[in-house]
């Protein structure tokens, strides 16, 4: 029992450490310089398509989100019929 304990010890001190077991380009100079340049492109779209998308979404669910709200308040003001 205490040795699978132990071994359990050693796999999720290995599997959790720091050190990568491969090598990888550190990309932050190229997204920097990407950020910095001044091409006129506001800095929220500059990531590329997938920026552009999701910024599309995110302003026609606001848009559609503020019309319910107000279709919402409009009807609830209006007086019920009673029948």
């Amino acid at each position: 029992m205490l040795r699978n304990l132990l071994v359990l010890r050693h796999v999720s001190q290995r599997t959790l450490s720091s050190s990568s077991r491969r090598s990888l380009q550190n990309k932050v100079p190229l997204k920097q310089k990407l950020f910095q340049e001044d091409n006129g492109i506001p800095v929220h779209l500059k990531g590329g398509v997938g920026d552009a998308l999701l910024y599309r979404l995110t302003m026609t669910l606001t848009v559609v989100g503020t019309g319910y709200v107000f279709y919402e308040l409009f009807n609830a003001a209006m007086p019920k019929k009673q029948k």
